[in-house]
Formats: structure tokens, C-alpha cells, sequence
């Protein structure tokens, strides 16, 4: 073991109680003083107690965005560039302490938090730190004589975004960065579960100096919060990160002002494996893309279709890994996996692993709760859970299971690859795995997914667009085109007669 300690800083913060939302550039306990318990899902144990909002408190974080919103689309290009710039360089300066928060809060490894999540998020501010002096419109030559015919790109207004508990820096940062960015005023809303490093970040930028307002986080249970954000007449758009569940209420939800909407889904990723392919490349890169993070990921290749030569080698490499995969405490430096966030996800997982069984799936692998001392007494651990034989319709095959779970399937051939991989409602993302440039390119051009990643997988830049077909949502983030998700178009028409 290698157990890193609690930085003295993280710990007196965490003290501090209870945590308070951020509302009009204020640390705000909530209307009704209800608070709840954030907890490790490493053991078990309260980490803080946080402010429990309510409808109340989301008219008060509305109202002041609202306030706020006038002002702010106003302030200078320039201004609102240094201002992000500031608040990246404060996310680089606190990293140590943000990777620690996020780790203790949502039980992912700190190896990853450390090296991935908060570069991640920093990166994404700086990137669009560089937007507001480059939102030009354009000159549209019409055909009628004496006029001058120009575009504008404004901001929608004041956004809510929602966001889950398995990547709170990234997402926060990915959603809050291009709304800020745009001159919009924002509400960040995330998971019950994982608020403790957003909340950091709603300080940091107060401590960058964003107006009042400008920048908002509530905390609190999804089903009030993100349902008053939803339906709330003063809102011009959402964004969520979240299951096709909540994003079919949002829909539901928004139609009261028909508020603008970017849905970022479910998934049920396939990801494939041909007989070509540079294996020692492969089977630990998909093996990667099954358990990163526990599989609690929205792009986790949780379907992997193997080609025929090949698939016995491949399934007996997956079982060795399986066993030899380092698990437990995240704050522990050696450790690959984790733990499941809390008891609810692990009761969900192993129902999902049961309904395979009795589907008639065969369980390699896995699939029962681990205990100390092979790991953290109060944690829920599960080893990565290998199932062969379950058919394409079968419920573990359909339905995100959102955890340590693969379904390894056997192909022939490319057609039948294509045909297999997009028979689910979802269309996220997707990963091929082989030598033959060619099939890469007519694979790729035929998978029903917003992202195909070939001979890698789970890799994001903030200038590549991000989001899913079919009923993995619809909008992008990053790039151009969430700038464009979180503007408004305006023509306007000069007669120069």
C-alpha cells in the first residue's frame, strides 16, 4: 500500500460545516438550514456536511444569475479572457487539493484524479479562456438591393448545468467554461453525491473574480434541483450530463419556456477487437476501456466484440487481468480500481449481474462483493465481472450497467460487427482495434456514435466535439460546437438606401 494523507488544508476545509452553495458571489447555507452527509466510498466514512437546497434556493441562484446576466454579456472580451485565465491558473495552483477532494468524495483513484481530472479541467478554462475576442458573426450578401445583412452571436442567457458524480471536475469545467466564456451567467448544479471539489471550484471563482452572480453552484438531491432548474421560467437553457432517464424529465421539464437543451446520455459502448490488431495494444486497452474508473464511465467499452481467431486468447487474457487488477482504497497510490460510489450503484450492478445469469449469460469472472481485508472495511468493492455467452437482446447486453461489467461477444465478420455494434438504443461512443487503415475508416464511417476511437480509446481535447447519437442525447461539448450550443444567432438587416 502506498496511502497518500489528507493534505492539512483538505482537512480543514472539509471541516468547515456545514458547506455552503455559492449563491450571487455569497457562501449560502440552504433556505430550509437542511444539510446532508457527503460520504467515502472508499470506507464509508462522513467526509463534510453539505447544504441540502431546494426550490427556494434555486429561485434565489436564478434570480441572481438573472441579475447578473445584463452585465455580464456586456463586460469586455478581454475582460471575461482574464478572468477565465485567472481561474484556470487558480484550478493549476489548488490542483493537489482538488484531486484529493475528488477522490475522497466519488472513491476514483488518485493516480487518475492527480494526472488526468484536474489537467482535464483547467485545460478545458484555458481553452476557452480564448473565445470571447474570436465570436465574430459574419456579412451575408443577399440578393436584394441596398442592404447590409450581418450575423451575431449572443449569449442564451442564464444556463443551468447538470452534472454526475463519476467526473465532477471535468464535466463542471467542460460546461461552465464555454457558458462563462459566451458572456452567459451559470448554475451549477452537481451530483448529491460528489458536490465537495465543485464547490471548491465555485470558490476559486470568487477568488478569480467573476461578478456576483455570474457564476452560481446548488447543492442538493437531483430530482428537486435538477426538476426546479428544468421547469424554472427564468432559465434559457440546460445542459446535462446524466442518465437517458433524467434527460427524458429535462425534456419534459423545459417545455414551459422551451428552453434550449444539450443532452450528453446513456451508453452501452461497443467496442471491437479484430483478428489483425496488435493484441499487446489491444486487450489491455480494452480492458482499459471496460474498468476504467470501476466502468463507471459513460463511454466504458462495456460490449467488446471479438473476431473469431482470436477470441479465446483475448478471453483468457481479460480473466488474467481481472485477477491480477490492484483494488481498493483510492487515496491509495497503487490502486487501479476503486470503489463503487455507494451501496444504491452497487445493489444496481448486482442486479444487472444476476439478470445475466438468469438470462443465461456464463459469469467468468467476478461478480461478488469483495471484503477486508483484501480491502476497506465500509467500501463496496467489486473485481472487474467478465460475462461470455449473453445474446445481443439480453438486458445486461441493452441497458447501461454503470460499473465493473463487460459482455465479451464473438464475430465472424465485418458486416455482422456493424450490424451488432449499432443494435442498441444508445450511440455514444464506440472503439475498433486493428492493423487494416481501410476497415478502420469503413468501420468508423458506420457505427452509429458521436466519437469512434481506433487503436486507442477514452481520449478527449477541448477542440474535439463530444456527444451521442440516437438516444445518447443530442449537442456537443467542446470545440466550435458547444460555443455555438450556448449562443444565440441574430441577423440583423441594415437598408443603406
Amino acid at each position: 500500500m502506498s496511502m497518500e494523507p489528507i493534505h492539512p488544508s483538505v482537512t480543514a476545509w472539509l471541516k468547515e460545516a456545514p458547506k455552503k452553495m455559492l449563491i450571487g458571489g455569497q457562501p449560502e447555507t440552504a433556505l430550509s438550514g437542511q444539510t446532508f452527509l457527503s460520504i467515502n466510498p472508499s470506507d464509508g466514512r462522513p467526509l463534510a456536511e453539505v447544504a441540502q437546497g431546494g426550490v427556494e434556493d434555486v429561485d434565489r441562484a436564478v434570480a441572481a444569475a438573472r441579475g447578473a446576466a445584463e452585465k455580464w454579456a456586456a463586460t469586455a472580451p478581454a475582460e471575461r479572457e482574464r478572468l477565465l485565465r485567472r481561474f484556470a491558473a487558480l484550478i493549476e495552483e489548488h490542483a493537489g487539493e482538488l484531486a484529493q477532494l475528488e477522490t475522497l468524495d466519488n472513491g476514483k483513484p488518485l493516480s487518475h484524479t492527480r494526472q488526468i481530472d484536474v489537467r482535464v479541467a483547467a485545460n478545458q478554462v484555458y481553452y476557452h479562456a480564448a473565445w470571447p475576442s474570436r465570436l465574430v458573426g459574419e456579412t451575408v450578401p443577399v440578393s436584394i438591393p441596398n442592404l447590409f445583412v450581418y450575423t451575431r452571436r449572443e449569449p442564451v442567457g442564464v444556463v443551468a448545468l447538470i452534472i454526475p458524480w463519476n467526473y465532477p471536475l471535468i464535466h463542471s469545467m467542460q460546461k461552465v467554461s464555454p457558458a462563462l466564456a459566451t458572456g452567459n451567467t451559470v448554475i451549477l448544479k452537481p451530483a448529491s453525491v460528489a458536490s465537495l471539489a465543485c464547490l471548491r471550484l465555485g470558490e476559486l471563482a470568487l477568488a478569480a473574480g467573476f461578478p456576483p452572480g455570474v457564476f452560481n453552484v446548488i447543492t442538493g438531491p437531483g430530482p428537486v434541483i435538477g426538476q426546479a432548474l428544468a421547469a424554472h421560467p427564468q432559465i434559457d437553457k440546460v445542459q446535462i450530463t446524466g442518465s437517458t432517464a433524467v434527460g427524458r424529465e429535462i425534456i419534459r421539464s423545459s417545455a414551459v419556456n422551451i428552453k434550449r437543451i444539450s443532452l450528453e446520455l446513456g451508453s452501452k459502448a461497443p467496442n471491437a477487437i479484430f483478428a489483425d490488431a496488435d493484441l499487446e495494444l489491444a486487450i489491455p486497452g480494452a480492458f482499459r476501456a471496460a474498468f476504467g474508473n470501476t466502468g463507471q464511465s459513460c463511454v466504458a467499452g462495456a460490449r467488446l466484440f471479438v473476431e473469431s481467431p482470436i477470441y479465446d486468447r483475448v478471453v483468457e487474457r481479460f480473466v488474467d487481468m481481472a485477477g491480477k487488477a490492484v483494488i481498493g482504497n483510492a487515496m491509495d497510490l497503487t490502486t487501479e480500481l476503486g470503489p463503487i460510489i455507494d451501496g444504491k450503484q452497487y445493489e444496481t450492478i448486482c442486479g444487472y449481474i444476476q439478470t445475466g445469469q438468469e438470462e443465461g449469460a456464463r459469469l467468468l469472472t467476478g461478480g461478488n462483493r469483495l471484503a477486508p481485508p483484501a480491502v476497506p472495511e465500509g467500501g463496496y468493492y467489486l473485481p472487474p465481472s467478465i460475462f461470455v455467452g449473453a445474446s445481443d437482446g439480453a438486458r445486461i447486453s441493452q441497458e447501461e450497467i454503470f460499473g465493473p461489467v463487460v459482455n465479451i461477444y464473438r464475430f465472424s465478420t465485418e458486416d455482422e460487427l456493424v450490424e451488432r455494434a449499432n443494435a442498441t438504443t444508445y450511440g455514444l461512443a464506440a472503439g475498433l482495434w486493428t492493423r487494416d487503415l481501410a476497415r478502420a475508416h469503413r468501420v468508423s464511417a458506420r457505427i452509429k456514435a458521436g466519437v469512434v476511437w481506433v487503436n486507442t480509446y477514452d481520449l478527449f481535447a477541448p477542440n474535439v466535439p463530444f456527444g451521442g447519437y440516437k438516444q445518447s442525447g443530442y449537442g456537443r461539448d467542446n470545440s466550435q460546437a458547444v460555443i455555438e450550443a450556448v449562443t444565440e444567432l441574430k441577423s440583423v438587416w441594415i437598408s443603406t438606401k
